[in-house]
């Protein structure tokens, strides 16, 4: 979390995206910087954090679901290591109005999991 004081500036947050053992590594992420607080380089420190305590928690896989819109985010999430593997349509929306596609990135660690991540 980003704070100046008692406001909150920023948070970044991990949910692992199955319970299952298979995926124990990949985990769903999200961000979240306060308007007022955008274009300060609050969101790449919080990115950056967290991506490094996720390889240190043994995190191999990424992901991030963006509307297709929100070009500052992806532009953000590019910059620090993640690609566009795909969208899809009409995934989500805002306040039951307007549907949005979503952007599905991902990054993959170059320090954990590397045997997982190679072939024998």
């Amino acid at each position: 979390m980003a704070r100046d004081g008692d406001e909150v500036l920023g948070w970044a947050a991990l949910t692992a995206v199955s319970d299952r053992c298979v995926y124990g590594g990949v985990a769903e992420l999200g961000v979240y910087v306060a308007a007022a607080a955008r274009g300060k380089g609050i969101g790449k420190a919080l990115l950056t954090a967290l991506t490094d305590e996720s390889e240190k928690s043994g995190y191999w896989t990424l992901q991030a679901g963006i509307f297709a819109d929100n070009t500052a985010s992806i532009a953000l999430h590019h910059a620090c290591g993640f690609r566009t593997v795909g969208t899809r349509e009409k995934l989500g929306h805002l306040r039951g109005v307007v549907w949005h596609d979503v952007l599905l990135l991902e990054r993959r660690s170059d320090r954990v999991g590397r045997n997982v991540l190679s072939p024998p």
